[in-house]
């Protein structure tokens, strides 16, 4: 291996990745090393991590080689493994048509939540495939301070805890996880989105992020809160026969979600590399410790 590691900054609405390009999965990346990766002050920063490796050389991908080439090994600022990210998936598919791997069009790429399509257009906007939300049976209440709403649970390949508020102030600074009932719905924690209404089909959010607190936009977020959105608006597209969407508002930009008839999830947005350089490999080899 080289002494320097390659690596570039990218977005999808402000939330922002690290991107560390390692086709043959050779680089090892534990969750310290990711951790100080994502640091915004002593590393190069960022809500998460992309690491872009071949589905064929991940074992937790192999099983997906066959219908995608490319498996996102996305963990979050902590560390963590996360199932799904959908900006992410937006930023990845970006990373790959400026690499050469792809052209603009349609895609597919493997996640721990399953294989995604995606369509890489030329006015710079992603279309995710984002499959189906389940909608797990149960009430759920988050709260901040003294205050507690109901909360609509829905997974995205990750969970969801989506409450509608009167004002977004209410969700507070969201530098720790909120606090949700019963602790049974989420063993593993849970993204909590805060959401107001704007018009007819247009909403507002903010959001906790598990393992990397408020970020400036969350996609399979976005995603859950349409599907809220839809069935509080008595808009399910399964009962209407009519696709629902919403043009959701997030503190870093604007997506465009569409749930089918059939349930499947389409999501729309930018994705932007900004920025490309090298790691230091005593750095990071310090890092790992």
């Amino acid at each position: 291996m080289s002494t320097r590691i390659a690596f570039l900054k990218g977005h999808g609405t402000e939330n922002d990745f690290v991107i560390v390009p390692d086709p043959e999965n050779v680089i090892d990346l534990p969750p310290a090393a990711v951790a100080a990766l994502c640091d915004r002050r002593a590393g190069i920063g960022g809500d998460g991590l992309l690491h872009v490796v071949r589905s064929a050389a991940h074992p937790e991908a192999q099983h997906m080689a066959a219908e995608a080439e490319w498996f996102m090994d996305y963990r979050n600022g902590d560390g963590s493994v996360a199932e799904m990210c959908g900006n992410g998936v937006r930023v990845f598919a970006r990373y790959l048509q400026r690499a050469g791997y792809v052209v603009e069009g349609d895609t597919t790429v493997a996640t721990r939540g399953g294989v995604k399509t995606v369509h890489v257009a030329k006015n710079g906007d992603v279309t995710v495939g984002m499959g189906k939300a389940l909608l797990p049976g149960g009430e759920v209440t988050v709260s901040v301070g003294e205050r507690s709403w109901p909360a609509r649970n829905v997974n995205m390949g990750n969970p969801h805890a989506v409450a509608f508020v009167d004002d977004l102030a209410h969700a507070g600074d969201l530098y720790t996880p909120p606090p949700f009932t019963p602790e049974s719905a989420y063993p593993d924690g849970v993204n909590v989105e805060f959401v107001v209404d704007r018009g007819p089909g247009h909403v507002a959010l903010r959001v906790h992020e598990r393992g990397s607190g408020e970020t400036r936009s969350c996609g399979t977020g976005a995603c859950a809160v349409a599907v809220a959105a839809a069935r509080r608006d008595n808009a399910d597209p399964a009962v209407t026969g009519t696709p629902a969407t919403y043009t959701v508002d997030v503190p870093g930009g604007r997506l465009v979600i569409t749930e089918r008839a059939d349930g499947e999830i389409e999501m729309t947005g930018p994705a932007v590399i900004v920025a490309e350089g090298e790691i230091d490999a005593e750095w990071l080899d310090d890092a790992r410790r």
